[in-house]
């Protein structure tokens, strides 16, 4: 197999389906794998490690969602990287929790939570991790445009509305019950915030996976949101 089909591989059976921040942040961990001299030197080499990845990751047919994974796993191997993953070599199903002291938890993205080994870096008794609230609601906000422009990549948006109305125009989402609706985060006006929606508005994304890989920077959101 090739370094992309094993990549895509890992994203699509190792994440939310649905999820690109979490397909990044999966790619970015086998990417430090391969950079690291205590793992082999290849993709397909680390991605096909024995107990390391799911069942059959390298066998099991594709279905749904391959085509995102492989737009990501180009993203991914042409130097993109999860910021908040950094050197971060293992993930395990976010809510689960383990009596190590030594996982120092970054972040949660596709429903799994990553985290480098570091000596005494919780207690046996820490609950599961929970990204930290500006974190999350960047994810949120940054998720409902990506997926809104998933499920109707045919709709046509005036890209030189003002920001407002271009968020107005974007199909609406139901959010769940226990947390924040994200359509009611504040869209920022000023630049560079409003050049890139525009940039994300101006041209009809030509596939699912294409419309996926648009300029929208979770970075971005959480800086206008209050974030870190």
């Amino acid at each position: 197999m090739t370094a992309h089909e094993c990549m895509t591989r890992v994203m699509y059976f190792e994440s939310n389906r649905s999820s690109p921040e979490g397909m990044l942040a999966v790619g970015t961990v086998v990417m430090n794998r391969v950079k690291s001299d205590k793992y082999p030197n290849s993709v397909c080499a680390v991605v096909g490690q024995k107990n390391q990845f799911a069942p059959g990751v390298l066998s099991r047919e594709m279905g749904k969602g391959s085509r995102l994974a492989a737009s990501m796993a180009t993203k991914v191997l042409n130097g993109g990287r999860h910021r908040y993953v950094g050197n971060a070599k293992f993930f395990h199903t976010a809510g689960m929790t383990f009596p190590y002291t030594n996982m120092h938890y970054l972040v949660e993205a596709g429903g799994n939570v990553f985290y480098e080994k570091r000596k005494d870096a919780r207690r046996k008794s820490d609950p599961a991790f929970v990204n930290p609230p500006g974190l999350e609601a960047a994810n949120r906000a940054a998720r409902v445009m990506l997926l809104a422009y998933k499920t109707a990549p045919t709709q046509n948006i005036d890209s030189s509305a003002p920001a407002q109305a271009i968020h107005a125009q974007v199909p609406s989402l139901k959010a769940p019950r226990s947390q924040p609706d994200p359509r009611a985060l504040p869209v920022p006006t000023e630049p560079p915030y409003a050049e890139a929606a525009s940039t994300v508005s101006a041209e009809r994304p030509k596939s699912a996976g294409h419309a996926m890989l648009q300029p929208i920077s979770i970075d971005d959101v959480i800086a206008a949101n209050g974030g870190f």
